[in-house]
């Protein structure tokens, strides 16, 4: 119905003709065509879209070792980030490529030649390194050869410090790879050993001979050693609850007891420790405990906290006759004195309590009245304490 009729601005409905009809008609295929046609377009563009990860850019690092007759045909070793080796050209030119972002360290070797620097720390990031990595090689008497070798897994062997003892002594740190070498040694014989806090090493040592060449291969395994754990509980609840327990000995440490009176201390190497409990207004039995650890965790190293007695000596007397602003308290451990005051002020009333007693101790005690003169009246009759 629409089709054949239309509205004008007035509201009134006239009908159409076929040929206007036929017109709308035509206008709708065309401007349907083309919207399917970019349709399906559109659906081949989109599956052609994806387009292949660009490759990782990697960089490089290059310097030169002069004069020419140690930089030619040297060797120059990388470590760090990534490790590899190159020879220096005719020139005493070197480079490595391919290097991602990341620490190096660039180490060159010649048979007698020494260097100077012996190593350059070189960072690479976001761009090639070709300044600052030169070295000046100087003949020596005598050629030196270097004895080198990786430490792993990488865990035990990154920081590693590696100890060259024999004909030279020296020690080295194995690189972030496990990686370590010592140069400009001379012929002779020569023994390596690994050391690393929490690791054992195998071998533990390594005979390296030098004669006449590099020496290389000179690797270990590194192993973490095991750990135990010392644990307990102080009981009751009231005083081990927050209790501060103190772990000394062979190694050294605190922690607090749980809401429970549990307490841990993990990742301890065989030895003999001590555990000593602490809490405020408790005493603790034992005072503390020897454990000795062999091979195995240590468990029930337990203690029972026992409240502190509170011991005070409660003094009242009569208040005086006369008018006064105050009295003063005075305590002596001899029967009829001499006495200490007690009070830094004046006391207002007509008793007082002294807390700083010991269990077992006897006190005697006297007041005086002062008046708003600050006269002070003589002391009264002496009043003895005996402290349980």
């Amino acid at each position: 119905m629409r089709l054949e009729q239309n509205e004008n601005q007035f509201g009134d409905i006239r009908p159409q003709s076929i040929g206007s009809r036929l017109r709308h008609a035509l206008l709708a295929a065309l401007l349907c065509a083309p919207m399917a046609l970019l349709w399906g377009c559109s659906g081949i563009v989109s599956g052609q879209s994806t387009q292949p990860s660009p490759a990782p850019q990697t960089y490089s690092i290059s310097g030169t070792i002069s004069p020419v007759a140690g930089g030619s045909g040297a060797t120059v070793t990388l470590s760090g980030a990534a490790s590899a080796a190159t020879t220096a050209n005719g020139s005493g030119n070197y480079t490595f490529g391919g290097l991602a972002n990341g620490t190096y360290t660039v180490t060159p070797s010649h048979a007698g030649y020494t260097f100077s620097p012996s190593s350059l720390n070189v960072t690479v990031s976001g761009a090639n390194v070709n300044t600052g990595l030169n070295f000046t090689a100087t003949a020596t008497g005598n050629p030196t050869y270097s004895i080198a070798g990786t430490v792993s897994p990488t865990a035990g062997g990154s920081g590693a410090t590696l100890t060259l003892s024999g004909a030279a002594t020296a020690t080295a740190t194995a690189d972030a790879a496990g990686n370590y070498m010592f140069s400009g040694l001379a012929n002779g014989g020569y023994a390596v050993t690994p050391s690393h806090a929490g690791y054992t090493f195998s071998p533990t040592s390594q005979n390296a001979p030098v004669n006449g060449a590099n020496v290389t291969g000179i690797n270990f395994t590194a192993t973490a050693n095991p750990t135990f754990s010392i644990s307990g509980t102080v009981s009751p609840v009231a005083g081990g609850s927050g209790a501060t327990v103190t772990l000394s000995g062979a190694a050294a440490a605190t922690t607090i007891a749980n809401s429970s009176g549990t307490y841990t201390f993990s990742g301890l190497g065989n030895g003999t420790y001590t555990v000593t409990p602490s809490n405020a207004g408790y005493t603790f039995s034992p005072v503390n405990q020897n454990v000795p650890i062999n091979g195995a965790n240590a468990s029930a190293v337990n203690f029972t906290a026992t409240p502190q007695l509170v011991h005070s000596a409660a003094l009242s007397w009569t208040a005086s006759t006369s008018t006064v602003s105050g009295y003063n308290v005075y305590r002596g451990t001899v029967n009829g004195g001499p006495y200490t005051l007690l009070n830094a002020s004046l006391v207002t009333g007509q008793s007082y309590t002294d807390t700083a007693v010991q269990s077992g101790a006897t006190y005697y005690y006297v007041t005086t009245a002062v008046d708003s003169n600050n006269v002070e009246s003589l002391n009264s009759n002496q009043v003895t304490a005996v402290i349980p």
